[in-house]
C-alpha cells in the first residue's frame, strides 16, 4: 500500500512529485495518522517521526523545505532558506531541493517547465489566490512552457463561502463568476480548482492537470480541516534530480 499519489502530468522525467496521504503514520487520534505539521498541536515527537517515514518511504533527496505559512502571497527561493520562513512558496531551479507545502483542504499547486529546469510548490487558500500567491510564484520563474498540477483540495460541492469571497473574487475579475455556484441564502459553492486555472491562464500557463480530487469527501485518504477542525495536514512535494543546474 502506498500512502502518497503523484501528479499525472507529462513532466520531464527528472521531474518528482509526491503528495502524502492521511496513512502510514504514527500519530493519533485527529492526527491519525501520517501528519508532518508541526502546528498544529500534535505530538512533536509523532511529526519529527512521521517527517522521517515521509523521507524514507518517497527517497527523498534531501530534507523538505517546510515553510510558515501564513496564506500570503510571498515566494522564496528553496534553496536558501535557513529556517522556516513565513512564506506561502518555494521555488529553486537547484536539484535535490525539495519544495514543499502542507495543506488540508487548501490547494496545492506545483509547478514546472517542459526542460525540467525550475520547480515550484505554492498554497493556494482562496485568500492567497485572491491576493496574488500564483502570479508572485510565477513571476519568479522567467522558464517558458510551465506546466501546473493542482493536489487535492476541497472540492466544489463542499467549499461553502459568503457572498463576501465571491464579491472580492469577481470585483478582481468577472471571470470567476463561473466559479461560483448560487447555494443558500448569501451563500455560494467555490470552486477552488476552477479559481486556480483562471488564475494560471490568466498568467500565462495553459498546461494544467490534477484538480480532481476532494478533501472533504474522502476521509479515508485525506485530512480536511473543514470537515474535522481538529486535525493533521498532507505535505505535497517537487524535486529535480539528474541534469545539470
Amino acid at each position: 500500500m502506498t500512502h502518497w499519489i503523484t501528479a499525472d502530468w507529462p513532466a520531464a522525467e527528472n521531474i518528482h512529485t509526491a503528495t502524502t496521504l492521511r496513512t502510514g503514520g504514527v500519530s493519533q487520534g485527529d492526527y491519525s495518522s501520517l501528519n508532518p505539521a508541526d502546528h498544529v498541536h500534535d505530538k512533536l515527537q509523532h511529526v519529527i517521526q512521521n517527517r522521517q517515514l515521509i523521507k524514507q518511504m518517497l527517497a527523498l533527496p534531501g530534507e523538505p523545505v517546510w515553510l510558515g505559512q501564513t496564506h500570503s502571497t510571498k515566494a522564496v527561493c528553496a534553496n536558501r532558506v535557513t529556517s522556516n520562513p513565513e512564506a506561502d512558496a518555494s521555488y529553486t531551479t537547484k536539484s535535490n531541493i525539495v519544495c514543499t507545502i502542507l495543506t488540508a483542504d487548501c490547494l496545492p499547486v506545483l509547478l514546472c517547465d517542459q526542460q525540467g529546469t525550475m520547480i515550484a510548490a505554492l498554497h493556494g487558500g482562496w485568500r492567497g489566490l485572491l491576493n496574488g500567491i500564483i502570479e508572485n510564484t510565477l513571476s519568479k520563474m522567467p522558464a517558458t512552457g510551465l506546466m501546473a498540477w493542482l493536489g487535492p483540495a476541497i472540492g466544489a460541492e463542499c467549499f461553502e463561502v459568503g457572498d463576501d469571497v465571491r464579491d472580492a473574487f469577481i470585483s478582481k475579475s468577472a471571470q470567476f463568476s463561473s466559479a461560483f455556484k448560487n447555494h443558500a441564502q448569501g451563500k455560494y459553492l467555490a470552486d477552488i480548482y476552477q479559481i486556480a486555472r483562471i488564475l494560471l491562464n490568466n498568467a500565462g500557463v495553459q498546461q494544467i492537470y490534477g484538480g480532481e480530487y476532494c478533501t472533504v469527501t474522502d476521509p479515508d485518504r485525506f485530512f480536511s480541516y473543514r470537515r474535522d477542525g481538529q486535525t493533521g495536514r498532507m505535505a505535497s512535494m517537487i524535486w529535480k534530480t539528474g541534469r545539470a543546474d
